[in-house]
Parts: structure tokens; sequence; C-alpha cells
């Protein structure tokens, strides 16, 4: 039982259990040591397939989602097309799920929120994914849209219009709402939509319960979207919390043009019916620029006498501005206008229709101001007791209030008088941008988004359509009338000059709005915005201008050909007849599309060519159609120009074929009294 020891010293009992456990302790640490390295590796494998199950969560078809934001890609193992930023919080990822096609978070840094992303694919070619991120307080939200490496259009009319959109300086988020761009060149347009395109087929849709602001930093190239209500024009719908919401769609394409066609069809609202052919044929004659507010009985009837004098045809002679005593009133100054009765019915034999001037102020020296007030027909002040003044171009006055049935009813009645009782063919609707509206307002029917008031407005013309005139537009596509750019100025640039046409017209009609009226052919010669005389715009200028408006939907003169010389003269009447001749049949027959289709008549050249980089680019050419190309010259003292031939076969306004395309014609020459088109050949 026990074993002995030799040594020199005494030998002694030693325990056997005690010497057992000394030689264990090796083989007890080495396996404690493997448990803990089993266990290591069982955690360490247990959180790698945990982050791939929430790396495969994250992602939803070509979208993948971090805790700051999202990227989409364009096809597996592609290309980025799409990159947004969150700027007012970071989700926490482990309060992700998802279930099916749709990826919900339910809390950021800040606290709880309802985050979603749905995928959608309606079509094989398309790709969507609709984004909501909904506060439950009353902070703001806010979501940063990077434009790098593509080019965007759509948004909005602007003062200074580039084709793509050109951003400069920083500019925190600010409402998104219609505004006069002529007295504010700083704000957003008349026109405009919550929409923007972008070279890499992309699409982005704002949705209309958001209380919208947009801003940007050219530097990091990002669009900042941002919704909230506090000390902003958006409210809340009633008994709703004043907590903002940020939704939206995005959508991936194969191409520019597919991608823009899809989004059309789906989310813009089409015009029912098409105005009248003679406002696509016939140039309109306004009186505006040519005598302002001083117009009379006598210069009305010597002007429809020198149009038809110099043999042009008329589609309507527009009376503009001041024919009443007062702003507000609905009868004519019976001093500047008397016997109105007789001098319609001269025009009406002389071949003329006429339309007359309107708009939505009623000064408070009209005495309409007094039945306003008696009937609650104006936008009041917050209490809703008082009328709230608005100082407008023209004075001070009262707004009607567009939402009120009562104020909708009177108006369009004495509208219809006037119709009736000189037999007026339409109307020209000035205003209606909601920087009309005061700061603080109330309205019979709360408006959560101001720029409701402007889709109102637009409604007053529909009763008109054939030969109406709207110069706003919000949600207004289905509006059957003519859209008109905001005033030009009579000069060559692209603030409000010559050079904007194009890049505005493109831009709205991406929006939507293809019955266009490019404002007067020559700009509205106001003081010290004027390139000339002052009294009339550069003869070149206005030559120019004259060539570019010929190919437009529509046509419009108000200074007139013969207040230059008989060459001037010759130039508009040959223009005049090419317009009716070879660009209305082309409107007419694309204008019936637009009511099934919504795609532009004036396109971009991308629209032929939607992969075409240099396509992506080209600011001063356009195409009616697909099988018209137009190139005017955009520049004082040049009687040549660079062109851009898209892939295709062409033929020239002067009988030339270009069969190797692309290519870029240098200096291609075009005289003074001549503007560059091209015709598809098939």
């Amino acid at each position: 039982m026990y074993q002995m020891v030799q040594g020199n010293v005494a030998a002694s009992p030693v325990n056997p259990k005690l010497k057992q456990t000394k030689q264990m302790r090796p083989l007890v640490g080495a396996s404690v040591l493997g448990m803990l390295l089993v266990l290591a590796a069982v955690v360490a494998w247990s959180y790698y397939t945990a982050s791939l199950r929430k790396a495969d969560l994250l992602k939803t078809e070509l979208l993948d989602l971090n805790r700051d934001g999202f990227v989409i890609w364009n096809r597996p193992g592609g290309k980025i097309v799409f990159r947004m930023d969150f700027r007012s919080g970071a989700l926490d990822l482990d309060s992700c799920s998802k279930d099916g096609k749709i990826l919900s978070c339910t809390q950021s840094d800040a606290g709880k929120l309802n985050f979603f992303i749905q995928t959608v694919k309606p079509k094989e070619t398309v790709m969507c994914y609709r984004v909501r991120w909904e506060e439950f307080s009353e902070r703001e939200v806010e979501h940063a849209m990077s434009y790098k490496g593509a080019h965007w259009y759509g948004g909005a009319e602007t003062s200074t219009q580039h084709w793509p959109i050109l951003i400069s300086g920083l500019q925190p988020p600010k409402p998104f709402l219609t505004s006069d761009i002529y007295s504010n060149r700083d704000a957003f347009g008349g026109i405009l939509e919550r929409y923007w395109l972008s070279s890499s087929a992309t699409a982005i849709k704002i949705n209309d319960s958001v209380p919208f602001h947009l801003g940007w930093n050219a530097t990091e190239e990002t669009l900042y979207f941002q919704a909230r209500y506090q000390n902003t024009p958006y409210k809340p719908a009633p008994g709703q919390e004043p907590f903002p919401e940020l939704s939206y769609r995005v959508c991936v394409g194969s191409d520019v043009t597919s991608i823009h066609k899809y989004m059309v069809r789906r989310y813009f609202n089409k015009p029912t019916k098409v105005p009248s052919e003679n406002i696509f044929k016939y140039p309109i004659w306004s009186t505006w620029a040519i005598y302002k507010s001083g117009i009379d009985r006598e210069k009305l009837l010597r002007y429809a006498e020198n149009i038809k004098k110099n043999n042009f045809n008329c589609s309507h002679l527009e009376l503009d501005n001041r024919y009443t005593t007062y702003y507000g009133d609905f009868e004519f100054d019976p001093v500047k206008f008397p016997n109105a009765t007789e001098m319609f019915q001269k025009l009406r034999d002389d071949g003329f229709h006429v339309s007359l001037w309107t708009h939505p102020f009623i000064n408070y020296n009209s005495s309409n101001f007094g039945v306003g007030i008696e009937r609650g027909l104006f936008v009041r002040e917050p209490t809703g007791q008082l009328p709230a003044m608005v100082r407008w171009w023209n004075g001070i006055g009262a707004i009607l209030d567009f939402t009120n049935p009562a104020a909708r009813d009177w108006y369009l009645s004495n509208l219809k008088d006037l119709k009736s009782k000189y037999g007026v063919a339409s109307f020209k609707f000035d205003a209606g941008e909601t920087s009309y509206l005061p700061e603080q307002f109330s309205t019979f029917t709360p408006l959560p988004d101001p720029s409701y008031f402007t889709r109102r407005y637009t409604e007053m013309a529909m009763p008109f359509y054939e030969r109406a005139e709207l110069r706003v537009g919000y949600q207004s596509q289905n509006i059957s009338c003519l859209f008109r750019i905001i005033d030009r100025d009579s000069v060559w640039g692209f603030e409000l000059g010559l050079k904007s046409l194009i890049p505005t017209v493109l831009t709205i009609s991406i929006l939507g709005y293809q019955f266009i009226l490019p404002d007067m052919i020559g700009g509205n010669v106001y003081p010290n915005r004027t390139d000339g005389s002052g009294e009339l715009p550069d003869r070149e200028l206005y030559i120019r201008w004259l060539e570019l408006s010929a190919f437009m939907p529509s046509m419009q003169f108000s200074i007139p050909p013969w207040h230059y010389d008989k060459e001037v003269i010759e130039i508009a009447q040959r223009f005049t007849a090419l317009h009716e001749t070879l660009v209305a049949p082309l409107v007419l027959e694309l204008a019936g599309e637009v009511l099934d289709t919504g795609d532009p008549i004036i396109r971009p050249l991308w629209w032929i060519a939607p992969n075409d980089e240099n396509a992506h680019i080209v600011d001063s050419q356009f195409l009616i159609g697909d099988t018209l190309m137009v190139a005017p010259v955009l520049e004082p003292g040049k009687q040549e120009r660079d062109i851009y031939l898209p892939k295709g076969r062409w033929r020239s306004y002067k009988g030339e074929h270009f069969d190797k395309t692309p290519q870029l014609l240098t200096d291609y020459p075009i005289d003074l009294d001549e503007i560059a088109y091209f015709t598809w050949v098939s």
C-alpha cells in the first residue's frame, strides 16, 4: 500500500491521492483551455453566422441598408447608381427585421421611429423602393441624396435655368413651394413637382404627404430632402400630430428614357383634351410688352390693324393688364375702353379672337373688395376673422380663396359673364404662386401643403381650356391649356434670358407639362433688364428669339416685327409660315399622344440616345418628337455653332445627309436669318 523512497534523509509516508492530483493538473489545464477554445470558436461562429444573417437581412434586391443610409446597385456586381444618407439620425440595426419584401426598423440613435423600405418590381426592367422614415416627435427628418457621378433633371422652374441641373453654393433646406421667380430670383418657380431623374436611370418622387423642404451643398454634391412642421408654412392635417415623415419612391430602370416613361405613366396626371389647334398653328399677339398698363381702345385696335396690314396670322389677341378701372373689377374702364361691346364686335368682324388677362387679387379700392368681405371669399388671417391683405405688383388687396366653393363660383361666374357679354375667347390666368399668400393665413379648406393653392387656382382655367394660359402648375398636368414660362428679360443669358428658354422648356416638359408657351418673343423689355435701346430688344437678339420660338409648341409676339425694319418683318413672316407648315402638324400629332402617354413634345437629345453620355449634357438643342432636331444660335455676333448629332441618319435643312453618327459638327454655318434643324431619316 505504501511506497518507500530511498534518500539521505529519513523516510516519511506520502499521500498517493495528493501525488495523483499533482500529476493531473497539466491535463486539466489543457482540457479547460481546449474547452475555452471550443467555446470561443462556437461564439465566433455564431457571431459570424449572425452577422451573415444580419447582412442578408439588410439587403433587399439591389439595395443595401446600413445604419447611416442606403445604396442601390444597377445590377448584381454592377455599379452604385443611387446613394442616400440619413442626416437626422442613425438606425439601430438590432431593431431591424425583414418580412418578405419589407425591411423595417423601430429604433434610431435618437429614439423610436417607424422606418421601412418596401421593394416593388412593377415590370421586368424596373425596380422600385418605397422608403418611409416617420418620427414619433416633432424633430425634423432629413436625408441627403448624392448627385455625384450622374446628371440630374427636373424639380422646378428657376430663374437661372440649366440643363442638366447645375447646383452652386450651400442652401439650408427651405420650403419647396411655388413662387414668383421674377420678383424673387432665389426661389423655386411657379411650375414645380417633387420629381427628379438622373442619367444613371434612377428617379425619385417625394410623396404628397411630406412637409417637404429642399436644400443642397454643391461642395459635397448633395441634395438635402427634409420633412418638418416647425417654423414652416406646412401644417399637419386636422387631428394629426405634428410628427414629420419623409417618404419617397426611388425607381431604377435600364436607361434614363425608359425609367422616365415609367414614372410619368405611373405617377403623373395627364391632360384630358388638346387645346385649340389654332394656338399651335398661329401666333398669339399680346399687348403687354409693347403697351404695359397703358393699353387702351385705340392702341388695341391699331395693334390688330397692323397685324393684318403686315400679313400675319393670329390665334388670338391677348388684352393684357389694365383694362378695368381698378384691379379686381370685372368691367371695362369706360374712359380707356368706351363702348367695349362695339370694340369687340369690330375685332370679331376683322377675324380676331380676344382673350383677357385675369388674376386672383381684389385690390382694396375695387367695389368687389366689399363683396368679397361680405361673402367671405378671401384668404384670411389666422383667426379667420379678417381678410389677409397682400402686396403684389399692382398694389395691395386681398386674394381669393380658391379652396372655398363660393369663391370659385363667384370668380368663374364673373369670367363667364365677360365671355358671354363681349364674346371673350378665353383668359390669361396670371400669378397663382403660393409666394403671394401671406406668411400666416387660413383658408376655407385647410392647406397642409400651401402649393395646393396653386393647384386649386389652375382649375379655374378648365372651362376656358381651348385658349387659356397659366403660368403656374403643381400636380396640374391634367389641366388642358397652355402653360407659360415666367416672364423673360430681353437679354441673352441664362438668367431669364434667351439661353434659359431651352433648359426651362425641357425641365417643365420632364415635369409633365407639354402644352408650353415660351413667353413673348424678345422678352418683356423691362427697364434695366433689356439688351438694346431700352425701348426695343437688341435686333439680333429679337431675330434669334423669333427663330427659336418658331420651333416651340406655340409662338407669342408682343413687340411686333414692324417696329424694326423690312428684313425683320420678312424673317418673321417666313418663320411663322414655317411654324405653321412644319412644326405645328408634328406638335398636334404629338399632342394627341400626350393624352395617353404623357411623353414630352419637346424632348432632350437623350430621349433617343439614352446611353450617350454626350447627349446627357446638351442644353442648346432639342427634339420635337423623335424626328425633328433643332439647334438655334444663342450667342450674340455668331453665325455658326457646334451641333451634336446623336446616332442615326440625319438630313439637314440645307439638304445635307449625315450617316456617320454620333458626330459633332464644329462651327456649322448658320446665317442670321436661319436656324439649324435636322430631320431623322428612317
